[in-house]
């Protein structure tokens, strides 16, 4: 027999998935050769941390999660770069592949999550959270476009 998932289980697996994405911001933003490549994972260590609490609230019931009908396009930028680790002399290029392959990740956890119920709240959930990392993704894909793809 399969385990029952409550919504708070989920809620406490997306909680520490955000902690940990900020922690993976804070790190990458630690390793900056520049200032800007480092105002940029630190931003997104906040954002990380601010989708930590919403989902906190979330559960305390301070406030609604769900997914909405907006498209969030996906330029795959991600389909056709290597991939690298992080590393102390990592560049703004090789942090953004890893960002963008992280966000891509959590986008097909959570959808793939979604997929495997049938209660109704926890696919809105899921799907919120899934429509979070698209938006993260998409950003760093444009920045990717806006900034390494036009210096040469």
């Amino acid at each position: 027999m399969a385990e029952k998932v409550t919504v708070d289980a989920i809620l406490d697996f997306a909680i520490e998935q955000e902690q940990r994405a900020a922690d993976w911001y804070t790190d990458i933003a630690g390793k900056a050769k520049s200032t800007g490549m480092r105002d940029v994972f630190v931003q997104f260590a906040k954002e990380e941390r601010g989708h930590k609490a919403k989902l906190i609230d979330v559960k305390t019931g301070r406030a609604f999660l769900s997914s909405s009908d907006q498209h969030i396009p996906d330029l795959k930028i991600t389909d056709y770069v290597v991939d690298e680790e992080p590393t102390a002399d990592i560049d703004y290029q090789g942090a953004l592949i890893l960002a963008m392959k992280k966000e891509k990740a959590a986008f097909r956890l959570y959808n793939d999550l979604a997929s495997r119920t049938d209660n109704e709240e926890i696919k809105s959930i899921l799907l919120g959270l899934a429509q979070e990392e698209a938006k993260h993704k998409l950003r760093f894909e444009l920045d990717y476009d806006e900034n390494v793809l036009t210096e040469n």
